[in-house]
């Protein structure tokens, strides 16, 4: 199994959740977590707790983010007017690898910072190979001519498991997507439910 898989299905299972709905996910079958004492009885949560795992959820669900990653778009969020949990939403939901991904122009948000990474994504006419660039709202984001009969992009397309939100428009013939409006955490089709608010709680305490 790649790392990359194995990291996505670890996450799941320590989770005891589908993360990403993905069918072959391992808690579709056991939803107890990794290791030997996984089945183990688990004794009452703490605030604390609750508030890491929300973290650990939702910083996993864009790609395994690192701490140092999360942590300055959660600071990001912070400064901005209005609610912390619906800007630090909206600013993961900008980046370029989380905008790849809505389109369905990869299968996973892991294959999409790859494929931004690899140069194959445009904004605006230009290249972009950074996975965390923000989109701003007009802007257009583009699979390079040459990287459009790649597997992988052909592989996404065709995916059922997931629909295109409503604040992303994507032309899928000349694979362009273009992002409409900042999305609030109730546009963002999560799998699982998501608590940018114990997020905002974990950082504020």
């Amino acid at each position: 199994m790649s790392k990359r898989h194995s990291a996505k299905y670890k996450l799941d299972r320590r989770m005891g959740e589908n993360i990403w709905g993905r069918p072959k996910s391992p808690v579709n079958s056991r939803s107890y977590g990794p290791g030997q004492h996984g089945q183990r009885r688990k004794n009452k949560v703490s605030d604390f707790g609750l508030q890491l795992r929300a973290k650990q959820k939702l910083k996993g669900y864009y790609g395994n983010l690192t701490e140092k990653q999360f942590s300055l778009t959660y600071k990001e969020a912070a400064r901005r007017k209005g609610s912390s949990s619906e800007n630090l939403i909206g600013l993961l939901e900008s980046r370029l690898d989380a905008i790849v991904y809505r389109a369905k122009f990869t299968p996973t948000v892991f294959a999409a910072r790859q494929f931004v990474n690899h140069g194959h994504v445009q904004v605006n006419g230009k290249r972009v190979n950074i996975a965390s660039y923000k989109v701003k709202v007009g802007d257009i984001v583009q699979v390079r001519e040459r990287s459009r009969n790649m597997a992988l992009v052909l592989e996404a397309l065709q995916l059922a498991e997931r629909d295109v939100p409503d604040y992303i428009e994507v032309d899928a013939k000349a694979m362009t997507a273009k992002s409409i409006r900042t999305p609030s955490l109730a546009d963002v089709p999560y799998p699982v439910k998501m608590e940018p608010n114990l997020v905002v709680e974990f950082y504020a305490s």
